[in-house]
């Protein structure tokens, strides 16, 4: 594995040492993440499930006599050894879903992937990403609109991610590129096959700038299904997903639908009522979608996070997020906030510790109560939403 530094200094994602059971595993022909999921219940570990004689794997709903077979035949170390070559030389990693390093809103999906595959590096501050998907077949007002969206999020210090496709997806990971920020491209194929073939080298940006994910063995060749089933991994490294253009037929709607199953927020780019291109995102937006026209929209309407993000600022100090809306802050509001507790405490003591004029305090308080981010208490004192 690639050496990484402290992620408490640089945020960067220590991955451990090489997952040969999971790798066999992800070898087997016909082993999808759901009844993966089943043989861990029944057995509890990779090596368990490979140890186990087929009689017991066929007790497994799901598992029969073909699949059985296939995971004694193919679950072996020699053919995982290929693979971990192949991984080696094309500088990719592995991350078993075991690993600490797992992307955590990714492990909590009904059906992630046991096993990842990965060009580029992981930082804590990418629990803080959200998709940007939409046709292969769009307007230059689309594209316009994915890279401004994209840019956007990306000086704001989130991670966009899609799915390296053409069209929409490719206009976002340009745009998130050239603001110098970092963007996820989730791909259906193997990372030893990039596609479509002529984004090869928007593929090495992204993973110079972030990561490009599957989990397709290397060598896996474009196949239709798999673009349907990758969309639940873009949904599901993602807080949101933006719609930016997406006809009634559109596989984007595919990833629409993984993010209400998974419980994420879903948005949407209104284009001309009379665009077959915007008919999709039209229909969302009619059926409950929050309708997106910049990144204030997405930030003010995402929730509180789940579990605070530690992400490191322009002037290379380590700060805690608790609500994407704290990403549009100045620098003189994130250092009042990050003043606040949950628990009151008096006006006075935020603005002895903040060193600054009492006036500038006041105001910024009044800022980030009008932003929905403190709640004022009796006794003049204060405490984060």
């Amino acid at each position: 594995m690639a050496e990484s530094t402290d992620m408490t200094t640089t945020a960067e994602v220590r991955f451990a040492d090489v997952p040969w059971d999971a790798l066999c595993l992800a070898l087997v022909p016909g082993l999808g993440p759901r009844t993966y999921r089943k043989l861990i219940a029944a057995f509890g570990t990779d090596d368990q499930i490979l140890q186990s004689p087929v009689d017991s794997l066929q007790q497994v709903s799901g598992v029969g006599p073909k699949l059985a077979a296939a995971i004694k035949t193919h679950g072996h170390r020699r053919e995982a050894e290929a693979e971990w070559l192949r991984v080696q030389q094309a500088g990719c990693h592995l991350l078993a879903i075991s690993d600490p390093a797992y992307p955590t809103g990714l492990r909590e999906i009904p059906d992630p992937p046991p096993l990842l595959f990965l060009k580029g590096g992981l930082r804590t501050s990418d629990a803080l990403a959200v998709a940007i998907v939409g046709s292969r077949h769009c307007t230059n007002y689309g594209i316009q609109t994915a890279e401004r969206l994209a840019g956007g999020l990306a000086r704001a210090g989130v991670t966009v991610v899609s799915g390296l496709a053409r069209g929409i997806d490719a206009a976002a990971h340009r745009g998130a590129l050239s603001a110098g920020g970092r963007t996820f491209a989730v791909c259906a194929t193997g990372l030893g096959t990039v596609y479509p073939p002529e984004h090869r080298e928007l593929a090495e940006e992204v993973a110079g700038s972030g990561a490009l994910i599957t989990e397709s063995p290397m060598l896996q060749a474009p196949v239709a299904g798999l673009f349907p089933q990758r969309n639940r991994i873009i949904s599901g490294l993602s807080l949101a997903v933006i719609l930016v253009e997406a006809s009634r037929k559109s596989g984007a709607l595919h990833t629409a639908r993984h993010a209400v199953e998974q419980n994420r927020e879903v948005f949407a780019v209104p284009g001309r009522i009379d665009s077959d291109a915007s008919a999709g995102c039209l229909d969302l937006i009619r059926d409950g979608a929050t309708l997106v026209r910049d990144v204030d929209d997405v930030l003010k309407s995402l929730g509180p996070l789940s579990r605070p993000v530690p992400r490191q600022t322009r002037n290379e100090k380590v700060e805690v997020v608790h609500h994407p809306i704290e990403l549009q802050l100045s620098d003189q509001e994130r250092t009042v906030l990050n003043l606040l507790a949950m628990e009151p405490r008096a006006i006075d003591e935020v603005v002895r510790e903040s060193g600054l004029e009492t006036s500038r305090v006041l105001t910024t308080l009044t800022v980030l109560e009008m932003r929905g981010l403190l709640t004022r208490h009796p006794g003049g004192q204060v405490s984060r939403r």
